[in-house]
């Protein structure tokens, strides 16, 4: 049986032990009842309560298996509760501390849940993607192709074959010593900062179609081809709906938060903490250099 979160689990057990109404009594729809523990009533309902409560702890699983891990953790606790109950442990101080702090801590997150549900809305999500797409300054993305040899004169030999009508893809996989050469050497599309800067400021000079000079980097000579330039496209509402979901809630609360602090006469008796002193700082070793041998991973 989990113990990790016995305050929150115990209280909700002390409910159902004292004959209380469940939860989801309610709340609308069928509420079977699971399990009865000395004719107490557990229903499905107060598994979602403690899925809630104790569900991250508990070993993966879904459906029936889940439903059994739940209903045997609340059988436990309910066994508990009703044990404590007949020793009289609710009428200790501490119960009560514990049980004030759990009705708090139960408020507060019905008033967040409320919050969330009404920040969450697909107008204030829409109204956040489009604020930020104008805010956006277009990057520009190249995709190109490569082939890397050791040398600058195979480069340059290599460059010769190409300007007389050579095919790149196949001069790729006959040459390069790029992990990518079995794809023609295609680096897919990227930005001027994923690559190295020698790299990076050959190929975005270079117009589509148009071949580099044999070009050095720490991983060897290039020769550089540029298939296609555009403005990186923009992520769709949809990709990004839950990152915007996050965002407005994450924003709704702190605004709650703010508005009820601001409200407030909140006094501290105590003096706050100070912050811990910063650890002392030393040189890092030098990183060594990159083995691989590729300006960038390939994108696609």
């Amino acid at each position: 049986m989990h113990t990790r979160s016995i305050p929150l689990a115990f209280i909700l057990a002390a409910f159902i032990a004292a004959g209380a109404p469940s939860l989801a009594r309610a709340q609308q729809g069928p509420d079977p009842v699971l399990a009865r523990v000395d004719g107490v009533e557990i229903r499905q309902s107060d598994l979602a309560v403690a899925e809630a409560d104790i569900g991250a702890s508990l070993p993966p699983a879904t459906g029936d298996a889940r439903r059994d891990q739940l209903l045997a953790y609340l059988i436990d606790v309910t066994l508990l509760a009703r044990a404590a109950d007949a020793k009289k442990l609710g009428d200790n101080p501490a119960f009560a501390k514990k049980l004030a702090y759990a009705r708090q801590r139960a408020l507060m997150d019905s008033l967040l849940e409320e919050t969330t549900k009404a920040a969450a809305t697909e107008t204030a999500m829409k109204t956040l993607y489009d604020e930020s797409v104008k805010k956006l300054t277009p990057e520009q993305e190249v995709r190109a192709r490569h082939i890397l040899v050791e040398t600058e004169d195979k480069a340059k030999e290599i460059l010769q074959k190409l300007k007389a009508g050579g095919d790149f893809i196949a001069l790729a996989k006959e040459n390069s010593k790029d992990p990518g050469a079995a794809d023609g050497g295609d680096l897919g599309y990227f930005a001027k900062g994923q690559m190295v800067p020698e790299f990076a400021e050959a190929a975005f000079k270079l117009d589509k179609g148009q071949l580099s000079d044999p070009v050095k980097t720490q991983f060897g000579w290039h020769v550089i081809k540029v298939e296609d330039k555009r403005n990186r496209p923009l992520p769709p509402y949809e990709a990004v709906k839950e990152q915007l979901a996050n965002f407005v809630v994450q924003r709704a609360q702190s605004e709650l938060v703010l508005k009820l602090r601001d409200a407030a006469k909140i006094e501290r008796l105590t003096q706050a903490t100070p912050p811990a002193p910063a650890p002392a700082v030393t040189t890092p070793p030098a990183t060594p250099a990159p083995t691989t041998s590729a300006p960038a991973t390939k994108k696609k």
